[in-house]
This record gives C-alpha cells, sequence and structure tokens, in this order.
C-alpha cells in the first residue's frame, strides 16, 4: 500500500489603510464571492490523504484503488487562524471533510471507473476569482466513469437552515412541527466529453433533480398546512463547454474554456460565488407552490495567453442571471413570509497580467469590473486594481507557479449605488465611501 499527501491553503495578514486598528475586508461586491479578485480571501487550508492499495494479484490486475480524505479548516468570522481555535465560540474555526471518498480505476474492465462518497466532483475553476463554473457537483453520492462519458448521483441535504429558502423545509412528521431539515434533494448527473481535435474538445451536461413530497396528503394552495409542506418538485439543467487548449502564437499551457448553461425549475441555483444548481434561487409561486417557472443562465469565458517566459495573460468574463418562480422581480414572499429577491442579474469581466521579472520575482497586476442588480434594485458597481509583488518561491515562470509570497495592494471604486447602500463588506465596515483600499501580505501554496 502507498501514499499520498497533498495540500492547498492561504494565510497572511491584511489591513484598511483608511480606517485605524481594523483587519483587512474584502472590497467585492456584496453576494459575488471572490468574483472580483480574489486576492483579499481570508485564511483557509486543506489538508488530505490518499491510500493507494494494490489488488491481491497485481500486476495482472491493473486496478487502481485509492482512499482519499481531505479536510479543510476556515473561521467563520474572518479571525486570523493564529487568533482562533476550534473551543473558541467567537473565533468559530470550523473543520469540515468535503472529501471522503474510495474510488477503483480500471476496474473490471480497462477505461471503467467506479467512486462512492464525499467528493469534490467538478471541472476547472477560474482561479483569479476562485469560481468554479460550468459543473460543480461537489457533494455526496457515488458516480461511474468510462472514457469520456461520467454519471453520478449526489444526495443533498443539509441542517444548515439560515438560508430559509423553498422548497427545502417541511414539516416534521414526527414531531409535527416545522423542521429546520433540509429535505433531501437527489440530482443525476450525466457529462459527455467529445473531441473536436488532438488539442480540443466539447463537453455536454444534462442533470435531472428531484425533491420528493415530504408526506403522502396532497397539497392545495391556500391551504395554511403548505407553508410548512412544499409538494415535490424537479428541475433540469442542459450545456455545453468548449475547451481549446492551444492557441496558435502562443506558448504551451495557453488555453481558451468557453461554456453555457441553462437551468430550469429548482434546478435554478448559482449564487453568492458559487455554480452549484441545486442551490435553489428565489421564491416558489405561493399560487401553485411551485417552482416550475424558474430559470437561470450561466455564461463564463476563461482563458489564458502565455507569451514565452516572460508574461502571461490571464482573464474571464461572466454573466449570471436567476429569477425564481414569482410573479415580481423584486422581493416576493417565501417561507413562513420570509421575503428574498426574485431575480439578481451580474456580469463581471477580469485580467490578470504577470510579468516575470526573475524565476522567483513576478509582479502580478490584476483589473477587476463587477457589477449586481438585486430584483428591480439599481446596478451595483465596482472596479477594482490590485498591484501584487509576489515571490514565486520555486523559480517557476507559471502563472500556476506555487509556493506564492506576495506583497497586496487593492483600490476598489464603487458607483453611487453600491456606495450608498453600503453593498461590499469593506463598506459595511468604513461607511458609504466612493474609493476602498486594501493592503495585505499573502501566502498561497498547493501541492496537489
Amino acid at each position: 500500500m502507498g501514499f499520498g499527501f497533498g495540500s492547498y491553503g492561504r494565510i497572511g495578514v491584511g489591513w484598511l489603510p483608511t480606517i485605524q486598528s481594523s483587519d483587512g475586508r474584502r472590497l467585492n461586491l456584496n453576494n459575488m464571492g471572490s468574483i472580483g479578485g480574489r486576492m483579499e480571501e481570508q485564511d483557509y487550508m486543506e489538508l488530505g490523504v490518499a491510500f493507494h492499495i494494490k489488488p491481491d494479484n497485481f500486476p495482472k490486475d491493473s486496478t487502481q484503488i485509492t482512499v482519499q480524505i481531505r479536510s479543510s479548516l476556515y473561521s467563520n468570522n474572518l479571525e486570523y487562524f493564529g487568533n482562533s481555535s476550534t473551543g473558541d465560540a467567537f473565533s468559530s474555526l470550523t473543520l469540515a471533510f468535503p472529501e471522503i471518498f474510495v474510488e477503483a480505476r480500471d476496474v473490471l474492465t480497462k477505461y471503467l471507473n467506479v467512486w462512492v462518497g464525499s467528493r469534490l466532483y467538478r471541472g476547472p475553476d477560474v482561479h483569479m476569482a476562485d469560481y468554479f463554473y460550468f459543473n460543480d457537483h461537489s457533494g455526496q453520492g457515488f458516480g461511474v466513469e468510462y472514457k469520456g462519458t461520467r454519471m453520478s448521483m449526489n444526495f443533498v441535504s443539509s441542517t444548515d437552515t439560515t438560508a430559509s429558502v423553498p422548497p427545502y423545509f417541511y414539516l416534521n412528521i414526527k414531531s409535527g412541527t416545522p423542521s429546520l431539515e433540509l429535505r433531501q434533494r437527489l440530482v443525476t448527473v450525466v457529462e459527455q466529453d467529445i473531441p473536436l481535435s488532438k488539442e480540443s474538445f466539447i463537453t455536454l451536461i444534462g442533470e435531472y433533480h428531484h425533491m420528493g413530497d415530504p408526506s403522502d396528503k396532497e397539497i392545495n394552495p391556500g391551504d395554511s398546512s403548505a407553508l410548512y409542506s412544499f409538494p415535490g418538485e424537479d428541475g433540469w439543467v442542459l450545456g455545453a463547454k468548449l475547451q481549446w487548449n492551444r492557441i496558435p502564437g502562443f506558448s504551451q499551457g495557453s488555453f481558451n474554456h468557453v461554456a453555457l448553461r441553462y437551468g430550469h425549475g429548482i434546478a435554478n441555483g448559482g449564487d453568492g460565488g458559487n455554480s452549484r444548481t441545486w442551490n435553489t434561487f428565489g421564491a416558489a409561486n405561493l399560487d401553485t407552490y411551485s417552482f416550475a417557472n424558474a430559470y437561470a443562465w450561466h455564461f463564463v469565458d476563461h482563458f489564458l495567453l502565455n507569451m514565452g517566459d516572460r508574461m502571461s495573460v490571464n482573464g474571464y468574463g461572466l454573466f449570471n442571471k436567476s429569477k425564481g418562480a414569482a410573479d415580481t422581480d423584486g422581493l416576493a414572499d417565501t417561507y413562513l413570509g420570509r421575503e428574498v429577491y426574485n431575480l439578481k442579474t451580474e456580469w463581471a469581466l477580469g485580467v490578470k497580467v504577470v510579468n516575470y521579472i526573475t524565476d522567483q520575482f513576478h509582479f502580478q497586476s490584476e483589473l477587476h469590473h463587477a457589477e449586481r442588480r438585486d430584483g428591480d434594485q439599481p446596478w451595483y458597481a465596482m472596479t477594482k486594481l490590485s498591484l501584487v509583488p509576489t515571490l514565486a518561491v520555486t523559480g517557476n515562470r507559471s502563472v500556476w507557479a506555487r509556493p506564492h509570497l506576495r506583497l497586496v495592494y487593492s483600490v476598489a471604486r464603487y458607483n453611487n449605488a453600491a456606495r450608498d447602500a453600503a453593498y461590499s463588506p469593506y463598506l459595511a465596515l468604513s461607511g458609504p465611501e466612493r474609493w476602498g483600499q486594501y493592503i495585505g501580505v499573502k501566502a498561497e501554496w498547493w501541492t496537489w
């Protein structure tokens, strides 16, 4: 039996030059996560171990068996790791296990892979925005892969009920009281890779979401018990992603990936800087207690252009629009009278230029523009510039060189709507300001 170890993480300190005695705060717009740039992200760490088990009649049997466990550690209230502990209620240092799974590759026949467990089952991200787009199927379930075909089933359930968004909640039949349990959803996913050339291919995706009835009782519109027991619901997703992994005129490693995805019904999720379709957006139609007319569009273009050993240009553009099933675009009533916006539209553009001054000294410059509109509210907008002198201590002239030791300076400009609504973690602390600034000293690594 063999072992493999790996880690991803980021750690550092940050402060706001305009606010004394204050830790740094993210300059991005609310509800967009790291879309708009991630240089101000808080501490985060993953540790993983993989056990590689050989079959009894190895090497005649070429099956590759892996048991993989990955933990993640983060603070819920922006505390530094060095000032936090799991026993401190204020720090809220949280330990999670996003991956515990067993996988067998080339099992029974060549190219057949089978896995069971909890897994970060997803494609590449827009790393400069920490955005896993198109096919983030992370969760607990099982899957089968054969050559370019992948099929998985994800069993979504949770007891974290802070969102309180229908149709997740239902009446606890045993106790007769409203339950804060997330009604289980079954997500079936099929993906197919189709080669177009030696360096390019298209990935097609289809998803079917099903959430069963919480009881055998038929729910009639107007029945007060329906507030506690939304009926069963379905949703579906279709999408395609074109991947060109060689760009004429540019160095090896250059690519352009373009993805388009449509979600319908309860599969209209993808908000807060993530793209998971099962995280249903908006409100139900309270006349029918249904999400039948809900939808979401997601578009992403992500590229990397390597210009020899002197410079790389990495960039992205994205557009997301999601709508619930209520009749309004603005605030709509949902579960037990809670109000949520029934429509959101957002878009962002970002570009990173990395100049390789020497093998170990790289200078990163990032420019982002992000806008978001919640319902019928005005457009919130932010433009941000980050200047990041970086020590790439391995001496690799690559966007992907790690570890990084960084000095970060970011400055953001907000429009009137974002400023007046304090629509940013920074503005929530500083008050209504046109400009925001951040200074930090950061490290990022990965060993996967």
